[in-house]
């Protein structure tokens, strides 16, 4: 589904929901003038479209320990389709990874870690980064203050 064919209502349930996604179709209603019947079926059919791909809980790093954030840049040994495979499927698989982009330039990939500690990073390093296939070289850098982080921003909504 291409952005244009979101229409203002669609695109103000959108932006409600980025705002509060726990929000009911009653709640919904006082903000987008249509019942909430209609914007129950508007949502799903939202959903199934894959413009609302999922809804998850934002949970405090911090209060679960985890309070340092790595980016860590990789470059591979190779960049033929089989390692790559092979290393995506691995960096998938690693829980302490929570994000790796595949990157243009320099580097190949980019991936953020989420640890307690230096030393937890530390034993990540040792038993999850280095052991990805194909890795020619890991440099890591430290988050020392996040300033943004929204799952999308608002403005893309607009037209």
């Amino acid at each position: 589904m291409s952005p244009h064919s979101l229409d203002a209502l669609d695109r103000a349930i959108l932006t409600a929901l980025l705002a509060d996604g726990r929000q009911s179709q009653v709640e919904l209603a006082e903000h987008v003038p249509l019942s909430s019947t209609a914007i129950a079926r508007r949502i799903r059919t939202l959903e199934e479209r894959g413009v609302i791909s999922g809804y998850q809980a934002q949970i405090s790093r911090a209060a679960l320990g985890l309070t340092m954030m790595a980016i860590v840049q990789v470059s591979l040994k190779s960049q033929n389709e089989e390692l790559l495979a092979a290393f995506e499927k691995a960096a998938a698989a690693a829980p302490s990874i929570i994000s790796c982009h595949m990157m243009s330039g320099e580097d190949d990939y980019i991936i953020v870690v989420l640890a307690r500690d230096l030393a937890d990073f530390e034993r990540i390093h040792k038993e999850q980064l280095s052991r990805l296939p194909g890795v020619a070289r890991l440099r890591s850098s430290f988050v020392l203050r996040e300033v943004v982080s929204r799952p999308l921003p608002l403005s893309s909504l607009e037209r």
